[in-house]
């Protein structure tokens, strides 16, 4: 009928069944020729108004729609499907606390608590009242023991104020009353999981699997906890499960290597690496696990290979330019080292220590001024700090500017006596000096 305009009677079940079957194939365009005929042949259908209108804020007409829902609400005050429509509008329009008096409405109409207490709890969390939003939740899981969506709002209401043994609480009463759940024994082991009470989080998880032996979650938290308790054969095991129950994961593969790297069996440990990069070759922590394992068995050229595809996938990294500064330095690549330290800098990671490392390569290459200008730069972040001090002090005084040595090198003197020993490995030249000699023995003398 819609294709060919050949012009049938349907009643108005019958038309919303054709306008929701062309909604869930995604055909917004055949569902609005749908409510179109509807509405010739049942222009007084709330019914399909109510979809009219709910299409409408599908594609972002909202005031078209809210037009059309303020007239719904004016010939149907009591059709509790008109104010949860509202309250979707007023929602997408992030006007959370509008959408739930309306959603409260509705309330007040409904045959369906359990619906309406979903969307509400939904609303208090984005609004971040997670109490509220519990309680509602907690509304539909009375209506229905097994409403796993309503479950997991739970329990991350709990998470997101950290409130986890509130959540074990919570949960020890849900398995009182559904004690073959998978799902709750799933949930209260992630919350002993991340009070480090392995040995109660693995026998929660041993609970999950038992109940239901392909629940592959169940068998990575598991093994995860397993890894905790330094049983890495049995977390191996375990992640092999899950590479059995379905496709193969870069996830699991990543951690099978990690543990035969905890298990000190580097060749497995690559073996397994590279199988995660097979399945995910865009996976930048895989690439850095390689670059440190090899830079342990000092391949220095292959770990900055696999080093730069990670920082290619990932160049915000500060963790991965950091390595690459060091990996350099080990392979006398200086200038790299330096733009890797420059590059941190830049985004940020700007410890004393990158700022000084930095400064010492540069001293390396003869850069002395460069040098300055960083620890110049440094100081204005850092200030007392004797590292920056004595190299001041240090290259100051190698630059022929000897006053400005002096005036540094008492700071650091002030900042930190003792350190003076390990500068004085660095630049040996300056610490013969008469002046600075005798400056170093009136410190200890004082």
């Amino acid at each position: 009928m819609l294709k060919t305009n050949d012009v049938y009677f349907f009643d108005t079940t019958e038309f919303e069944e054709i306008i929701h079957y062309y909604l869930d194939e995604g055909n917004t365009s055949m569902a609005k020729k749908a409510v179109f005929l509807a509405l010739e042949q049942h222009p007084d259908s709330a019914d399909i108004k109510l979809i009219q209108a709910e299409i409408m804020v599908f594609e972002d007409k909202l005031d078209q729609a809210r037009a059309l829902l303020d007239n719904l609400m004016a010939i149907y005050p009591s059709n509790e499907e008109v104010y949860i429509q509202i309250a979707n509008l007023l929602s997408k329009k992030d006007n959370h606390k509008e959408a739930i008096k309306y959603l409260e409405i509705a309330k007040k109409y409904t045959d369906d608590l359990a619906d309406v207490s979903s969307l509400l709890g939904m609303e208090y969390l984005y609004l971040d009242d997670y109490q509220k939003s519990r309680t509602h939740f907690s509304v539909c899981l009375d209506a229905d023991l097994e409403d796993y969506q309503a479950l997991y709002n739970i329990i991350y209401c709990y998470e997101m104020e950290s409130a986890h043994k509130e959540a074990i609480a919570f949960l020890d009463d849900y398995i009182n009353k559904n004690p073959y759940c998978e799902v709750a024994w799933h949930q209260i082991g992630r919350q002993y999981f991340v009070l480090k009470e392995y040995k109660k989080a693995l026998k929660s998880f041993d609970y999950a699997v038992i109940i239901d032996e392909s629940f592959i979650g169940g068998y990575i938290e598991k093994a995860k906890t397993l890894e905790k308790l330094q049983r890495f054969d049995e977390a191996i095991k375990n992640y092999q499960i899950t590479l059995d129950l379905d496709d193969p994961t870069a996830y699991a593969y990543l951690r099978i290597g990690e543990c035969y790297k905890k298990k000190g069996n580097a060749t497995k440990a690559i073996y397994f690496y590279k199988k995660a990069l097979h399945e995910d070759p865009l996976l930048d922590k895989c690439w850095m696990l390689l670059s440190v394992i090899s830079s342990e068995e000092k391949s220095y050229d292959k770990a900055l290979h696999y080093l730069n595809k990670a920082i290619a996938l990932d160049e915000t990294n500060v963790e991965y330019l950091r390595f690459q500064a060091d990996i350099n330095l080990k392979l006398n690549f200086y200038e790299e080292a330096a733009e890797s330290l420059e590059n941190c800098i830049e985004l940020g990671e700007s410890g004393v220590d990158v700022w000084v490392t930095l400064a010492d390569i540069w001293v390396l290459i003869g850069e002395y001024e460069t040098a300055l200008l960083t620890l110049v730069k440094a100081k204005r972040q850092h200030t007392n700090f004797s590292e920056i001090e004595y190299r001041l002090a240090c290259l100051f005084y190698t630059t022929d500017r000897k006053k400005e040595a002096y005036l540094h090198l008492k700071t650091a003197l002030t900042l930190d006596f003792d350190y003076h020993l390990v500068i004085k490995d660095l630049y040996p030249v300056v610490f013969k000096d008469l002046k600075v000699k005798r400056m170093v023995s009136n410190f200890l003398e004082n």
